[in-house]
């Protein structure tokens, strides 16, 4: 499954986001449909430790995702979601040497949704954020002027 996304490694623009398998090591999320819109913008700094991402997205039950790692090129080995998104989920998980943040907007959700991704390097290091503000639009009604 590919989507159109970011690679948020040093802000580096990558190609876009594939959660299907590498080799012969499957994707276990790969079951999650991508969602018929999916941009994100550049990362930019925002701060300490912060950095802020926007997002286009269709609330068509499908997701849009973002792709990081650490400076080292390794993914964090813990992450968290706080606030999480009003009208959405978030998902964050690791495969394949990098952590993966999806985000799926409620079903025919229109409007903007805000959430903070909390990136933890380790016990004694100071936590990296993602501040992601998602603009969706919902699918078109066939039919409807």
């Amino acid at each position: 499954m590919m989507t159109t996304g970011i690679l948020l490694a040093g802000c580096d623009n990558k190609p876009a986001v594939n959660l299907g398998g590498i080799g012969t090591t499957p994707n276990p999320y790969n079951y999650m449909k991508a969602s018929g819109l999916c941009q994100v913008g550049n990362l930019t700094p925002a701060g300490q430790n912060t950095k802020s991402a926007t997002m286009q997205v269709r609330s068509d039950d499908g997701y849009c995702a973002i792709e990081t790692r650490m400076s080292g090129g390794h993914p964090y080995p813990s992450f968290g979601v706080s606030p999480a998104p009003e009208h959405g989920k978030a998902f964050i998980y690791n495969y394949n040497d990098h952590t993966y943040v999806t985000y799926t907007p409620n079903a025919s959700y229109s409007g903007q949704d805000k959430f903070r991704v909390v990136l933890i390097r380790g016990e004694k290091e100071p936590r990296e954020y993602i501040d992601v503000t998602a603009t969706v639009t919902a699918p078109a009604v066939p039919g409807a002027k």
